[in-house]
């Protein structure tokens, strides 16, 4: 009998990928366009800041100042997969064009079994752990400015688009004349 198993990262493993810098904006751009995203979104955003998120003077701190705020939620984001979700779930609502582009990327890419863009990846158990080895962020960034000329967003917001839309992370690389490894 073949034996079937899929490996999962749980969500908060996207830390090892994400300079502090980038993360913390990216946190912070989610928490400044809140009342933005979907109101079941923003209710679970707010209720797990409530629960998880410790800021200094503030009871509730969903209601302490966007950067305490922001930078209060990275140990949450680093520590909790299921904050770490809605976070970069939230972070791929808020871009909807920028979902749209990286999408249309990667239906001519080698990756399968690309979710549509506006699925709630969040509900998901996690990352995969394959990546085709071919599919480097840099051939990912040159495909996304080919398709998009005169597009100026930055590699990291193209390459977290890319790990989120895909829902793998780049740790088992694999060619596509192999077999997936499980």
């Amino acid at each position: 009998m073949d034996d079937k198993r899929i490996s999962y990262f749980p969500f908060h493993a996207i830390n090892e990928y994400m300079l502090p810098e980038f993360r913390l904006n990216v946190i912070t751009a989610v928490l400044r366009d809140l009342e933005k995203l979907p109101g079941e979104r923003k209710s679970t955003l707010n209720n797990m800041i409530k629960r998880n998120v410790t800021v200094p003077g503030f009871r509730n701190s969903s209601a302490a100042p966007l950067a305490v705020k922001a930078r209060g939620s990275i140990s949450t984001f680093e520590r909790r997969p299921e904050f770490a979700a809605q976070i970069l779930q939230g972070w791929s609502e808020l871009r909807p064009d920028l979902r749209d582009k990286i999408y249309a990327v990667l239906q001519t890419r080698s990756f399968e079994g690309v979710l549509p863009p506006e699925a709630d990846r969040s509900k998901l158990s996690g990352f995969l752990t394959t990546w085709p080895k071919a599919e480097t962020y840099e051939a990912l960034d040159e495909a996304f400015y080919a398709a998009n000329p005169g597009d100026t967003t930055s590699s990291d917001d193209i390459r977290l688009m890319v790990v989120w839309l895909v829902n793998r992370l780049p740790y088992d690389l694999f060619e596509e004349d192999e077999e997936e490894p499980k």
